[in-house]
């Protein structure tokens, strides 16, 4: 079934709307009377902009795409619209899709003007946000309030610092045309965790009794509690890892790992009885006295 339409704006059938929306200001630019001067330039500058309003309106590209070129009376969209004998090329769309059309006759509405040369005007908006740690790790629901509107965004796990994210259909609006939302991310520093990449790192507490004679002891991650088995003689800032505890890689499914660095807890001297400090002093060796 032919779809001519896309051939129209030089676009595949598979086209995202960004990629329809590129197209469409490249040849607007092109075709547009103040610019090209060329016999035939303004139909086609029309055909584009009526191309382009079908196919930027996800109800009539879906319609389009149902039926093809059978809309058009079987009809590729450039003959098509030459046959009209000069009829207005807005309402006959109209009838046939129904809905209002933006206007791309003969005052070229639709463009504002830059430097003297009529374009689209840029509908996307660029933000910042900022998201705490643990959802730049876990991912989840973020509230945003952009415009005097709140709504949720949907953060995937993993996500890096200063990653784009793009929000469809946020931005600003323009008779039938909307934006989209473009936010730089921006992760909240976290007390308890250091990031390398997909892998992170913290400090976790190891009473000194544990450090000396060894034992177990129980780790907070993100995901569950880990008990890791400590061996005698532990040293501050030992390095201990878990496996598969880190962040995610989004591309490659791959799980960072966690590090866990020994901070060995030491009891007050005033804690301990008379005969332990005593023994202390006699069996810990050292240069204090010295």
């Amino acid at each position: 079934m032919s779809r001519s339409l896309y051939e129209t704006l030089g676009v595949n059938q598979s086209a995202s709307a960004d990629e329809i929306k590129k197209a469409y200001r490249r040849l607007a630019r092109k075709y547009h009377p103040d610019i090209n001067k060329e016999a035939g330039a303004e139909d086609k500058f029309k055909e584009i902009n009526a191309a382009y309003e079908i196919l930027s309106d996800e109800k009539k590209r879906q319609q389009y795409d149902m039926h093809g070129d059978s809309m058009f009376g079987g009809q590729n969209f450039h003959d098509f619209a030459s046959s009209q004998g000069g009829a207005d090329l807005n309402d006959i769309l109209r009838s046939i899709f129904g809905g209002g059309f933006g206007g791309f006759g003969g005052g070229f509405g639709g463009f504002g003007n830059f430097g003297g040369v009529q374009q689209t005007p840029d509908l996307d908006i660029n933000a910042k946000i900022t998201i705490p740690f643990e959802t730049a790790i876990l991912g989840g629901k973020h509230k945003l309030s952009y415009g005097g509107e709140t709504f949720d965004i949907k953060i995937p796990a993993g996500i890096n610092q200063g990653e784009k994210m793009r929000i469809k259909g946020k931005g600003r609006q323009y008779q039938s045309m909307t934006g989209d939302m473009f936010l730089s991310v921006d992760i909240a520093p976290s007390l308890i965790y250091k990031r390398d990449g997909i892998n992170l790192e913290k400090s976790f507490d190891v009473p000194l009794k544990t450090a000396l004679f060894g034992g177990k002891v129980k780790i907070p991650t993100f995901e569950k509690e880990v008990t890791i088995k400590i061996a005698k003689d532990t040293k501050q800032g030992q390095k201990f890892r878990l496996k598969g505890y880190g962040a995610i890689n989004r591309k490659t499914g791959e799980k960072g790992d966690m590090y866990v660095l020994a901070n060995v807890v030491l009891p007050k001297v005033d804690t301990l009885s008379p005969k332990l400090k005593e023994l202390l002093k006699n069996e810990l060796t050292g240069d204090a006295d010295a």
